[in-house]
């Protein structure tokens, strides 16, 4: 029987009558060219490789493209056979992306207002500090007083930071983001209607304490209530909501560099942002793992608890009350968080990361966050 293979890349077949094709070492992943014959020399091709030999079935599992090529994804198991990669595809979520949108864009507005802080204040100094432009008798500030206005912020994000970790877990994701607006918000109030340099720099002190709030509540919230496979996409859009927001801090000051009092109106600008932050967070659902998680920490009825947080769920998926897809995620959330909460009640005190490879760990995180910052390259 005489055979004809177009474009002969990975067989060439010449008028052979043997039932075994012998082509050359193949990889995992292989093309083969179409087989224009209407019988087959054989129901099965041998691959032979230096790893596993598998066979393949021509007719199977195949998918032969319009160009006349059949393109397979295979691996080999341990027993020699041939698994198709679809077969151990992990579970993709189905969501619809308005009911992703929300959840996201309000605990990203503390971010762009992380942002808006340091794209506003170089405009606000300019005009804090000119005779004709600041509005005030304290305009002659010193280097080191205007370092405090600039730096006040990072300073109040600083110890906000270190506040937040032992109250965390208590406040919830939700609330601990409501409380940044509300600190955004009057710290943004306070410092536009600053009589005097002491008001300036305490509303400078409280605006980074929602910068410090909003900075560890927003991407938790966000991982905690997304899909899995769209996770990192929003982390990193939360980042950039970060430069939108020095932005638009440029794009504001831009307008309000030549006004009277204009460094004011720049620091105010952050309070109705901060305001419609709040209100969008009062309006959504806590984080529904945040919920599992105080009931396997024993800190509410487990049922209650496991009944709230699938109801929110279901609110952040859009999905009706009782649906079945959105029960089991809540049942395979709250194994997963009893066996990490059951490993981590038997790890050691805080001082190992500073002992063996998680030195190392430790070293290369916190190094590539310090040179990010020296190196004027954060976000």
């Amino acid at each position: 029987m005489a055979c004809s293979v177009s474009a002969p890349t990975l067989l060439n077949l010449k008028h052979s009558h043997s039932p075994l094709l012998q082509p050359k070492k193949s990889k995992t992943r292989f093309s083969i060219p179409y087989i224009n014959c209407s019988h087959p020399p054989s129901k099965f091709l041998f691959f032979s490789s230096s790893i596993a030999q598998f066979r393949h079935p021509v007719s199977k599992n195949l998918n032969f493209l319009s160009g006349g090529t059949a393109i397979s994804k295979v691996r080999a198991s341990a027993g020699g056979e041939a698994k198709s990669l679809g077969s151990d595809a992990t579970y993709q979520e189905a969501f619809s992306w308005p009911s992703v949108i929300i959840p996201f864009l309000f605990p990203a507005l503390g971010g762009l207002l992380f942002g808006y802080d340091i794209g506003a204040t170089s405009g606000a100094t300019l005009s804090l500090l000119s005779p004709e432009l600041s509005g005030t008798a304290w305009f002659n500030l010193s280097a080191v007083q205007l370092g405090l206005v600039v730096s006040g912020s990072l300073y109040g994000a600083l110890l906000g930071s270190l506040l937040v970790y032992p109250i965390a877990d208590f406040l919830g994701r939700r609330r601990e983001l409501i409380l940044a607006a509300l600190l955004y918000a009057f710290g943004g109030l306070v410092t536009a209607s600053a009589p005097g340099l002491g008001v300036l720099l305490i509303g400078r002190l409280v605006y980074g304490l929602g910068i410090g709030l909003a900075m560890h509540g927003a991407p938790l919230y966000i991982a905690e209530t997304c899909p899995s496979q769209i996770r990192g996409t929003l982390i990193s859009l939360k980042e950039l909501f970060i430069v939108l927001g020095i932005l638009l801090g440029y794009f504001v000051g831009s307008f309000q560099i030549d006004v009277v009092g204009g460094w004011r109106y720049m620091y105010g600008f952050s309070a109705p942002v901060a305001l419609i932050m709040g209100l969008g967070m009062w309006s959504l659902p806590p984080s529904p793992r945040w919920l599992l998680l105080r009931a396997v920490q024993g800190k509410g009825s487990l049922q209650e608890l496991k009944e709230r947080a699938f109801s929110a769920f279901s609110r952040l998926r859009d999905r009706p009350v009782g649906d079945k897809v959105s029960e089991r995620q809540i049942e395979d959330t709250l194994v997963s968080l009893k066996s990490a909460y059951t490993d981590e009640e038997s790890e050691g005190s805080i001082w190992e990361i500073f002992q063996g490879p998680s030195l190392k760990a430790f070293i290369i995180g916190g190094g590539l966050v310090l040179f990010q910052q020296v190196l004027f390259c954060d976000n």
